[in-house]
C-alpha cells in the first residue's frame, strides 16, 4: 500500500470521535423496526399478559391462604374441594403468563433476524458505493467486524434485551400498584429502599457504559489485526517475524481485556448487588409487616382500611420480589443495550461515510450501423459510443475510440502532498503507453485517476475528447480493463472467475479468453477443469497462475482501453513469452497503459513514460529513449536500476 495511504489511516484512526454514541442512533434502530409493527404490537399485549398474570398470581397468594388455606386449619374433615378450584385457577394463570412468554419470545426472534437482514444489506449495499479511498483509511478486519460482532450484539439486544427490558418495566408497574393495593405503608417503605437502590444502579451503569463502546472499537482493532497477520502469514514466517507480530497482538488484545473487563466487571457485580438487596428488603418486611400484624396496627391500601393478615404480608413479600428482581433484570440488560448501542454506533457509522461522488451523464452504449447512420442497440456488437443528453432534449453519439489525454494534471493522496505534478500525456486510439519508474514514482497512481479511483486535484483528463467527470464512473469503468499485480480470485468456479470480466458470457467466450492468455492448458489438467472450485483466493494455484486466470478474466470482457499494471511480473520468464503473445493479440486494436519493471516487456511499445518522483522526465519510443541517453538507456542497460 501507498505509504501517504498508511499515514492517512493512522491520523484517520486518529481522528475518531471519543467514545460515545451517534446522536440518534436508538431511534434510528428503531426505524428498522418500522415494518414489523403488527408484530410488535402482539408482542407488547403479550408481555402485558405476562406481567398482569405475575401480579395476579402474586395477589391471589393472599385470597388462598386468607380465603382457603387458613379457613381449614383445626376443622376435623376439612373440604379440600374449593381449595384445589383454587390452585386449578392459578395453575390456569401461571400457564398463560408462560405461553405469553413463549409467544412475544418467538415473535421477537423473527423480529430481531428480519431486523438485522435489512441492517446487514443497507450496510453492505451502501459499503458498495464507498469511495476507495475508505477501504485505504480502514483496516479490512475492522469493517468485517461491524457485520459480525456489532450486528450480533444488535442481535441480542434487539431478540433478548430490549423485550425483556420492556417487560420487566411493565411487571415492576403492575407489581407496584398490586403493593399499594395490599398495603400503602408497605409500599412507601419499598419505595425509599428503591430510590437507594435505583442511585446504586446508576452508579454502576454509568462506570460501565464508556467501557463498552471501548470494548467494541478494540474488538474490530483486533479483528482487523488479525485479517492483516492472516493475509500476510507467509510474510511472517519467511522474515520470522512470529515473536513481533505476537507481540502486538498482546497489546491489542490488552486493550480489549482492558475494556471488556472494566464493563463486563460492572455489569456482572450489578445483578448480585440487586439480588442481595431484594433479600435484605424481603427480611426487613417480613420485619415490619410481622411486627405491624402483631400490633394489630391498621393497614391502609387502595380497598380501604384493615388489618394486616399472614395472607397480606406472605403476599407482599412475593410481590416485592417480582418488584426488586425485575429492577436488577432492567440493568442487566441496560448494559447489553448499551453494548448494542455501541455497535449499532459503528454500523451507523459506516452507513453515514459519504458515497462515491458521480455527477457524470454522459453513458456508454453499444451501437451498430444501419444506412450509414450509428443506432443503439442492447445487444453486444463491440461498437461502443459515447452517449450524450443535451438540455434540449436531444442526444448525440460520439463513437468511442479510445484517446486518453491528460493536461497538466495534479493529484495528492493527502492535500498537502502531491504524488504527481503537471503530468501532461496523450494516448492515441490503439497506441500502446508503458509507464517505466521506480516504486513510488506515481505509475500505479496515473491508472487510478484513468479509472477515477481518485479525483484529479487540478488539470483536466479527457477521454475521446469527453471530460471524465462528465462521463458516469460505472461507464468509464466498463470501457475499461484491467489486470492488477494483486490478483484477487473470489470463491467458485475456475469459470465463475474468468466470467466475473462479463456476468452474461458464454463457456465458449470463457475458454476462448483463457486460450487467448495461455491458461486453457493448466486449467484442462485442474481436479475438475473449469469446473474446479477456488477457495482461499485461489491459494492452491501458483501465483502465475493465478494471474493467468486474471488476464483471461480481462480477455473476456473484451473492452476497448486495456490497464496492465505489472500484469506479468508475477510469470517466470519462460510462461512470460508465451503469454506476451496472448497479450498482444489481446491488445490489438486497443488502447493499452502498461506499467511494467521489466523493460523487455515494454519494447515494443508506441510510447515510454519515464517517471521520477511524480514527474514524466523522458517519453518516447524505445529507440528513441535510447538514443537520448537519459535515465531509461540508464535502467535498460543495466547503469541504474530500477527499485
Amino acid at each position: 500500500m501507498n505509504k501517504t495511504m498508511v499515514k492517512e489511516r493512522s491520523s484517520a484512526a486518529a481522528k475518531r470521535p471519543a467514545h460515545h454514541f451517534k446522536p440518534g442512533t436508538l431511534k434510528r434502530l428503531l426505524s428498522y423496526m418500522r415494518q414489523y409493527r403488527l408484530r410488535l404490537i402482539f408482542v407488547a399485549a403479550c408481555i402485558l399478559l405476562s406481567a398482569a398474570a405475575g401480579a395476579a398470581s402474586s395477589l391471589f397468594l393472599k385470597t388462598l391462604i386468607d380465603g382457603y388455606i387458613l379457613p381449614l386449619v383445626g376443622q376435623a374433615h376439612p373440604d379440600f374441594s374449593q381449595l384445589f378450584r383454587a390452585l386449578l385457577m392459578m395453575g390456569a394463570i401461571y400457564i398463560a403468563g408462560i405461553l405469553c412468554t413463549l409467544f412475544y419470545n418467538r415473535a421477537m426472534v423473527i423480529v430481531g433476524q428480519g431486523t438485522l437482514k435489512q441492517v446487514r444489506d443497507k450496510m453492505f449495499r451502501h459499503m458498495q458505493t464507498l469511495p476507495i479511498r475508505y477501504f485505504d483509511t480502514h483496516t479490512h478486519g475492522d469493517v468485517m467486524s461491524r457485520y459480525t460482532n456489532d450486528t450480533d450484539a444488535l442481535r441480542q439486544a434487539i431478540s433478548q434485551s430490549l423485550p425483556q427490558m420492556l417487560s420487566s418495566l411493565i411487571t415492576v408497574a403492575a407489581a407496584f400498584f398490586a403493593m399499594l393495593y395490599l398495603s400503602v405503608g408497605l409500599t412507601l417503605f419499598v419505595a425509599v429502599f428503591t430510590l437507594v437502590l435505583l442511585s446504586v444502579i446508576k452508579f454502576l451503569v454509568g462506570r460501565s457504559g464508556s467501557f463498552f463502546m471501548k470494548q467494541q472499537e478494540a474488538l474490530g482493532d483486533v479483528n482487523g489485526y488479525i485479517e492483516e497477520i492472516i493475509h500476510g502469514q507467509k510474510v511472517v514466517k519467511v522474515f520470522c517475524h512470529e515473536e513481533q507480530a505476537e507481540e502486538e497482538f498482546d497489546q491489542k488484545n490488552e486493550t480489549l481485556c482492558n475494556s471488556a473487563t472494566e464493563a463486563n466487571k460492572y455489569g456482572n457485580i450489578t445483578m448480585p448487588i440487586v439480588g442481595n438487596l431484594g433479600y435484605l428488603l424481603y427480611v426487613l418486611l417480613a420485619i415490619v409487616g410481622g411486627a405491624a400484624g402483631i400490633a394489630g396496627f391498621p393497614n391502609l391500601s387502595l380497598s380501604g382500611i384493615n388489618v394486616l393478615t399472614i395472607g397480606t404480608i406472605v403476599s407482599f413479600l412475593t410481590l416485592s420480589r417480582s418488584f426488586i428482581n425485575p429492577i436488577g433484570q432492567i440493568s442487566m440488560q441496560f448494559n447489553m443495550v448499551i453494548m448494542a448501542l455501541a455497535g449499532a454506533s459503528r454500523i451507523f457509522e459506516l452507513m453515514d461515510e459519504e458515497s462515491e461522488q458521480d455527477e457524470g451523464y454522459v453513458t456508454l452504449v453499444n451501437t451498430k450501423s444501419e444506412n450509414g447512420e450509428m443506432l443503439e442497440c442492447a445487444e453486444r456488437t463491440n461498437n461502443w459510443a459515447w452517449k450524450h443528453p443535451h438540455g434540449d432534449g436531444t442526444i448525440t453519439y460520439t463513437p468511442l475510440r479510445g484517446e486518453i489525454r491528460f493536461y497538466d494534471v495534479d493529484f495528492g493522496y493527502v492535500e498537502d502532498k502531491l504524488v504527481l505534478r503537471n503530468i501532461t500525456l496523450y494516448a492515441e486510439p490503439g497506441q500502446k503507453v508503458a509507464f517505466v519508474g521506480a516504486t513510488g514514482a506515481g505509475k500505479t497512481t496515473i491508472t487510478n485517476l484513468i479509472n477515477r479511483f481518485y479525483d484529479i486535484a487540478d488539470g483536466k483528463i479527457r477521454y475521446d475528447d469527453i471530460n471524465i467527470n462528465k462521463i458516469r464512473k460505472a461507464d468509464l469503468r466498463r470501457s475499461l480493463g484491467i489486470v492488477l499485480q494483486d490478483v484477487n480470485l473470489f470463491t467458485g468456479t475456475v469459470m465463475d472467475n474468468i466470467r466475473y470480466g462479463k456476468l452474461d458470457a458464454t463457456d465458449e467466450e470463457c475458454i476462448i479468453a483463457a486460450k487467448l492468455a495461455n491458461a486453457d492448458g493448466f486449467i484442462r489438467m485442474l481436479p475438475h477443469g473449469y469446473q474446479t472450485v477456488l477457495e482461499g483466493d485461489g491459494s492452491g494455484l501458483s501465483q502465475g497462475q493465478r494471474q493467468l486466470i486474471s488476464i483471461a478474466r480481462a480477455a473476456v470482457a473484451d473492452p476497448p482501453v486495456m490497464i496492465l499494471d505489472e500484469a506479468t511480473s508475477s510469470i517466470d520468464t519462460r510462461t512470460e513469452s508465451i503469454v506476451q503473445k496472448g497479450m498482444d493479440a489481446l491488445m490489438k486494436g486497443r488502447t493499452v497503459f502498461v506499467i511494467a519493471h521489466r523493460l523487455s516487456t515494454v519494447r515494443n511499445s508506441d510510447v515510454i513514460m519515464v517517471l521520477e518522483q511524480g514527474e514524466i522526465i523522458e517519453r518516447g519510443s524505445h529507440d528513441q529513449l535510447i538514443a537520448q541517453g537519459g535515465k531509461y538507456y540508464q535502467l535498460y542497460t543495466g547503469a541504474f536500476e530500477l527499485d
